[in-house]
């Protein structure tokens, strides 16, 4: 058994893992977050996407043991002023899910693009969210949606000091 130290949602947590775990597995049954699903333990289809330091990593793909040390964020990490991330809230007004099964992932994914890339045009969103599959929704909502949540949280940063008054 290996002792890891993982940082979750902003919480210090200790596990106790063997050395072949997968990361999925450790955060669903031994932090018992089960926002992030389990799909096909192949790294294909996004299920199990969370974000490791900033940045959306395959949960099934990577050793629990490897993300010791790390800062993860699940999908129970996501808040907003009114409970909901606006990411969350713009794929809710955007109507871009259905099953919800992709959800945990398309929405991290979605974070992590629009840190990166606050104002992404179509070919940028299609490239991020390219490695989570939605079998029910289609893109085109999802497409609106990133776009939807861009705009909103565009609006909401307050200006930079630096800028010049208006």
């Amino acid at each position: 058994m290996n002792r890891v130290r993982l940082k979750v949602n902003g919480q210090e947590r200790e596990i106790d893992v063997e050395s072949c775990r997968l990361l999925v597995h450790a955060i669903r049954e031994d932090v018992g977050l089960t926002g992030t699903h389990v799909g096909c333990l192949t790294g294909d289809c996004g299920a199990c996407t969370v974000l490791v330091d900033g940045a959306s990593v395959k949960s099934c793909s990577v050793l629990a043991v490897a993300a010791d040390g790390a800062e993860i964020t699940t999908i129970e990490g996501l808040t907003g002023e009114d409970g909901l991330h606006p990411v969350q809230r713009a794929f809710w007004d955007e109507f871009a899910f259905q099953c919800g099964f992709c959800l945990p992932g398309m929405l991290l994914t979605t974070c992590e693009l629009l840190d990166r890339t606050p104002d992404p045009d179509d070919a940028e969103i299609v490239q991020a969210i390219n490695g989570n599959l939605c079998r029910c929704t289609g893109y085109a909502s999802i497409k609106r949606a990133v776009r939807c949540a861009a705009t909103r949280m565009a609006a909401a940063e307050p200006a930079s000091p630096d800028a010049p008054d208006t």
